[in-house]
This record gives structure tokens, sequence and C-alpha cells, in this order.
């Protein structure tokens, strides 16, 4: 189970990380470096990764439309998160707000967050489908390689799946 999350980090990984490749940083971005430029970086980079990696073009068509679903995923629950931080900061000014309107928010959260990370993984077992077990490990080994480029105050980079 430890192998397998850690197989959707990777790929949850690249797709995020992925647009900081670009030699500057997205701080001044609009939602944290989030915008629409960041996550087309991750998709454009995790496209040339599998177009390098999968020689079947047909298969790296496929494999590069899941990727495309899953960075929608990943931004779509990115603009959820921060819609649901906006209720809690508008019900935390309330005075008379309740302890049970406050996780109603958090339990709706909760429950998409999951919905998400379902979605996700599903995505990557579909992604591992179509490739063979060489192709698997060069673009993960290389995934790997892309997220300890980015990793903040890490201890130098991981191993294994």
């Amino acid at each position: 189970m430890n192998r397998m999350w850690k197989g959707l980090l990777s790929i949850v990984a690249v797709a995020v990380l992925a647009g900081c490749s670009s030699g500057y940083h997205h701080h001044g971005m609009m939602g944290g470096g989030h915008g629409d430029a960041y996550w087309e970086k991750g998709r454009q980079d995790m496209e040339g990764l599998i177009n390098r990696t999968v020689t079947d073009p047909e298969k790296a068509k496929q494999v590069n439309s899941l990727v495309g679903q899953i960075i929608t995923e990943l931004k779509e629950g990115r603009e959820q998160e921060r819609a649901y931080h906006r209720q809690l900061y508008t019900l935390n000014v309330s005075y008379t707000a309740t302890p049970d309107e406050f996780s109603k928010i958090v339990n709706e959260a909760s429950i998409q967050r999951s919905q998400r990370s379902a979605n996700v993984l599903s995505l990557r077992f579909k992604i591992k489908a179509l490739l063979t077990a060489d192709e698997w490990k060069a673009i993960t080994d290389r995934m790997l390689s892309y997220s300890s480029r980015y990793q903040h105050g890490g201890s130098g980079p991981k191993t294994g799946y």
C-alpha cells in the first residue's frame, strides 16, 4: 500500500513540481504559484517526458490525456480547497458561529479531498496499465529526479517506491 501511495504521489509531485522547472520562482503569480501558466508548464513538462519515453505515439497520446486529467483534478482540488478556506475565514468572523457550522465545512472539504484522491489514484492505475514495466520505471525515475530538485530542506533524493 505504501508503494502505491508513493507512486501516486510521484505522479502528482511531477505534475505540480514540474512547473517549477522554468528557472524562476512563481511566488508572485496568482494563487501562490498555481495560476494557469504554472499548471500548463507542469503539463508540458510531463508531456515531453512521456513523449521521450513512450515509443508508441498512440499510447503516449493516451497517457498524456490521462496526465492532463490528473492535472485538472489537482487544479480543481486546489481551487476547491481555497474556497473551503474562504468559507472558514468568513465563518470565523461570526461571533455566533457554532461548532457544527465549522464541522460541516471541514467535513465537506475532507470528502471532496478523498474523492479527488481516489480519482487521481484511478487515473494513475490507468496510466500504469498502458505502460510497460520499463516505460513505467523510466518515467517514475525521471519524475523522482524532478521532485528531488525542488524539495526544500530535504536530506537528499528519495529512493525507491
